[in-house]
Parts: C-alpha cells; structure tokens; sequence
C-alpha cells in the first residue's frame, strides 16, 4: 500500500509494485500546503530510485551520442540526403529530450537531498529538546 503524495509520485514513475516491495509504504501522514512528509529512511529510499533512474537517463544519453556520431546517409541520392536530415533532426530532438530529462532529474535529486538534510537536522534539533526537558 501506498500513501501520501511522495508515495503516488513514486507509483507514477515506477508503477503499482516498486521494485518487487508490494506492501511497502511511502510517506508519513499526508502534506498539506504543497507539502508532503517522510522519515529520513523513506526518503533515502525515494532519492536511491531517482539516482538509479539518473543513470539510466544517462546511459541513454551515451547510446544517443553514438547514434548521432555513427550516421551517414545510405546512398547519394536526394532520397537519403532526406532520410540522413530526417534522421539527423529526430536524434537531436532525442538528445534535446534526454538532457531536459537529466537536467530536471539532476535538480530533483538535489532538492530531495536538501530536504533530506533539514530533515535530518529538524530530527535532531527535537531529539535535543525532549533530552533537555527531561
């Protein structure tokens, strides 16, 4: 079962049953304001799966590259000298597609992170208070 807004925006990306781990739970009580909670533990997890979606937007990159660099046109004719543009036109929209995805994925992880680390630090700070009150 999944739950709160963390938990669903994990379920768009990798489907009903996260890597085999039916039954787990994403996200504490739900957000309100834009807003949704995690345990330091459930967001490692999250971040972990954006990483390894990192790189797999990454190894689709290099096989981008090596599209682009690999193509010529099959004859001489004004045929391929069209099949070569179209080619050529579609794997740099391809290429466009996959740095958008790397760049929006690279600023994503960055900002769970950074909310891991308030996370963390907020954690602490009340560990620290309910040890001096008592």
């Amino acid at each position: 079962m999944i739950i709160g807004e963390a938990g669903q925006a994990v379920q768009a990306v990798w489907g009903g049953d996260i890597l085999g781990q039916s039954g787990r739970v994403y996200g504490g009580g739900g957000g309100g304001g834009g807003q949704f909670k995690m345990d330091p533990e459930e967001l490692a997890s999250v971040i972990g799966l954006w990483e390894d979606e990192l790189d797999k937007i990454i190894e689709d990159g290099h096989t981008i590259e090596s599209l682009s660099a690999g193509r010529v046109a099959p004859g001489e004719d004004p045929a391929s000298g069209s099949f070569a543009s179209a080619s050529s036109n579609s794997i740099a929209s391809l290429q466009a597609q996959n740095d958008s995805m790397r760049k929006y994925v690279q600023g994503y992880i960055k900002k769970l992170k950074e909310a891991q680390t308030k996370t963390v630090a907020t954690d602490l700070s009340m560990s620290e208070t309910f040890g001096q009150a008592t």
